[in-house]
């Protein structure tokens, strides 16, 4: 209610807002892609841990489906399939780290985001020179790009313009994470691994098996959202994922994701993800600099983490005066 109040509140401040190809169309197309970054921190979240590389693996994703189309002549299909196996592998490594070292994880995700800064960094100047990108575009990725809905077929059914396809990935991923958290064993056990690390090892929980779980869906998913950014911007590139790091925690902790673990909120991913858009937009539309866009949506985030704290805090209180 409140991010369709606010694009209200903007299209009403100027009617530019409105307009479909322009910024509908795109900011739908970008919320997509966001909400599946976000949903790679939500993974990592429901346990208590977080992931500072996030917008790196999606990078190193883009990078390795790139090279393929590039170089070994890959179909779109095999390309993302690899891309994808590359995120899951870096979240299996850090996972594997954190578990073994007994690190936590704010730092072993930070270091793994400075190693890969690297390794990608140098893997684009070697192969590609100047450029620093890979350019080869396979059969489809224009689609996934500028295609939407309408452009289907015509009618109802298929949708408006204003829908892209990108959406397509993004509901995939929102159905799968969210079934997996509400139905399914392994997400319980994952909730409570985030609750109470210790009590959950007491109840039989492998916890460790956990964590490494946990660390690897969010390679996946990151994998996932880095070839959307990567077919959203039409080309391969060293950059993609340096500004992910912000949104990939505003979208799950304003949907109602718990940064402390045990409880997550899959669909409140997407809506905080747009919330988060649809004040970026505003503001730009309304002639605000990047430099204060970034200050009101770190603002944003720590106005949901106070919140969240004083929630805490006060059911804590509770249940104390209980006693």
């Amino acid at each position: 209610l409140l991010t369709v109040s606010l694009f209200i509140f903007f299209g009403l401040q100027n009617p530019a807002f409105f307009n479909v190809d322009f910024v509908i169309y795109p900011l739908l197309r970008d919320g997509a892609t966001l909400t599946v970054i976000g949903l790679a921190q939500l993974c990592v979240l429901s346990i208590g841990h977080l992931n500072l590389a996030v917008g790196r693996m999606a990078a190193v994703s883009a990078l390795v489906a790139g090279a393929s189309y590039q170089y070994w002549g890959l179909s779109l299909v095999q390309g993302a399939i690899l891309g994808v196996l590359a995120g899951a592998l870096l979240g299996a490594i850090t996972g594997w780290i954190i578990v073994k070292s007994q690190v936590n994880a704010f730092i072993v995700t930070l270091a793994m985001d400075f190693a890969l800064i690297g390794f990608v960094t140098f893997i684009y100047v070697t192969f590609t020179g100047a450029t620093a990108a890979f350019t080869t575009k396979p059969q489809g990725m224009d689609f996934w790009r500028s295609k939407s809905f309408g452009d289907i077929c015509l009618g109802p059914i298929c949708g408006p313009s204003a829908l892209p396809m990108m959406l397509v990935p993004a509901i995939v991923c929102l159905i799968l994470v969210g079934f997996m958290y509400s139905k399914t064993r392994l997400g319980r056990e994952l909730l409570s691994t985030g609750s109470n690390l210790r009590a959950a090892k007491l109840s039989g929980i492998p916890t460790e098996n956990r964590i490494m779980t946990a660390h690897i869906f969010s390679g996946t998913l990151a994998g996932i959202g880095g070839l959307m950014l990567a077919y959203t911007n039409g080309s391969f590139t060293a950059a993609i994922g340096s500004q992910v790091m912000l949104p990939s925690f505003l979208g799950p902790i304003l949907g109602g994701t718990l940064l402390a673990g045990g409880a997550v909120a899959v669909l409140g991913t997407f809506i905080g993800t747009m919330m988060t858009l649809v004040i970026r937009q505003g503001l730009s539309v309304q002639g605000i600099g990047l430099e204060t866009l970034n200050i009101a949506l770190g603002l944003v985030l720590l106005a949901a983490l106070s919140v969240g704290q004083i929630q805490k805090m006060f059911t804590s209180f509770k249940i104390r005066s209980k006693k």
